[in-house]
């Protein structure tokens, strides 16, 4: 029996909304509640007006879809169908005249389907790289071509028409590591620091016994800046609590080799610290970024983003997607915690936000979701040093004003909240 294709048609295809419901243990942040209600207005106009503005200039974010008109007897796009990865989308255009006949469908990357609830003996193949549709009634089979689902669909035998884009090409950018490819030559170890010089000292004098040469680079924003004595230490002085996120940009900013290694300056190198094997999987692999774990605890989340017609919905959620082919102990994520290795020049492409001055990490991931490819692994890994208050009483004081600046306020969140809304064009966020 033939379906009501105008019920069908409601039920199966999207909105272009999403929302952030509540559940259990979620944290569910709907961004609008951030800002004044007297300043939502006019600033949701801004926003449209440079969403408008960042679509000219990225026009690739709303691709114009191109159809090929029936020839022989299908029609199908050509041009403009997009899917995030690890997601569906449903393929456009897909039209067929003339005299019925079993109609197969390829793809050469993942499977398709059909959101059409027709049985097997009509459809053929659902979730494989090849489906095949057999029905007498045209206007079912219009009807499930419709509705087939995935990103490409390749058609044997047929000749379809297809734009030429005109642009110029990448020109690379390459890294010298020397003939001996030691680690000084294609890593830099990156940190900020702020109060803290006396885990400073430590974390460098761990590095050292485990690299005695590596460069380090250090941005410092602090009120009286103390001299690192190390001839491979570079030191750079920022405005006083100038923050974070613009640390890590001055930071990176100055790195010469062809990736960086991030830490925190209250972390440890040990024995488990082993570079050279982050440096083996990036190279080895298509990764821009690879993460440890610390004090062997190993933290990775994923981010899902789902667009809506007036702002995006954002989660994240612990986790990684699946493994890394070609590495056992290794995965696919979206972000991980603070002890990773990157591909300088992608980072640079992303940066990290310099608004966000104390409690920040997970935003440069959700800023660089679209062009970053993350992995973690849990085959190296960092410790981390003591909290307990210091005994001494001048380093006792440097903690003490560390802390002052540290905590995450009601007022820090709420200004978080309202730039997710502004640039990364979002509505809610949630979290878990």
């Amino acid at each position: 029996m033939m379906p009501d294709l105008t019920v069908l048609f409601c039920r199966l295809v999207p909105k272009n909304q999403c929302e952030c419901v509540q559940e259990s243990k979620l944290d569910v942040y709907q961004l609008k509640d951030s800002i004044d209600k007297n300043d939502l207005a006019s600033i949701t106009v801004r926003r449209e007006k440079e969403f408008q503005h960042y679509l000219r200039r990225h026009p690739s974010m709303n691709k114009e879809v191109v159809i090929a008109q029936p020839n022989l007897p299908l029609s199908y796009p050509v041009h403009g169908v997009q899917v995030m990865s690890l997601h569906t989308v449903m393929i456009p255009g897909n039209w067929f005249q003339g005299a019925t006949a079993p109609v197969t469908l390829r793809a050469s990357l993942g499977t398709l389907s059909t959101l059409a609830e027709v049985s097997d003996d009509i459809v053929h193949g659902r979730g494989g790289k090849e489906l095949t549709i057999s029905t007498s009634h045209m206007k079912l089979l219009n009807f499930i071509l419709q509705h087939i689902t995935y990103t490409n669909v390749s058609l044997m035998d047929l000749v379809a028409k297809f734009p030429v884009t005109i642009q110029q090409p990448d020109v690379p950018k390459l890294y010298d590591p020397g003939a001996d490819r030691k680690i000084r030559d294609l890593v830099t170890v990156t940190t900020k620091t702020f109060f803290r010089y006396h885990k400073l000292r430590a974390l460098i004098k761990s590095i050292r016994q485990y690299y005695s040469d590596v460069k380090i680079i250090v941005a410092d924003d602090n009120e009286h800046p103390e001299k690192i004595d190390d001839e491979n230490v570079e030191q750079y002085i920022m405005p006083f609590a100038k923050g974070w996120f613009a640390g890590r940009n001055l930071a990176i900013s100055q790195v010469t080799t062809k990736y960086y290694l991030w830490v925190d300056d209250d972390f440890l190198f040990t024995e488990d610290t082993k570079i050279e094997k982050m440096v083996d999987v990036l190279e080895r692999s298509d990764l821009d970024i690879v993460g440890g774990t610390v004090k062997k605890n190993q933290y990775r989340f994923k981010i899902i983003y789902e667009q809506g017609e007036d702002g995006g919905c954002m989660h994240l959620r612990y986790g990684s997607y699946r493994l890394l082919e070609g590495f056992p102990n290794c995965e696919v994520a979206s972000g991980v915690v603070n002890f990773f290795l990157a591909h300088t020049d992608e980072s640079r492409r992303v940066s990290f936000d310099p608004k966000l001055q104390r409690v920040a990490h997970s935003e440069f991931f959700m800023d660089g979701m679209h062009s970053l490819r993350v992995g973690s692994c849990s085959g190296f890994s960092v410790d981390h040093q003591s909290r307990d208050r210091p005994s001494d009483s001048q380093l006792a004081e440097a903690e003490k004003n560390y802390w002052k600046f540290r905590p995450n306020t009601q007022q820090q969140i709420r200004f978080k909240l309202a730039l997710h809304y502004f640039k990364n064009r979002l509505k809610c966020y949630t979290k878990r």
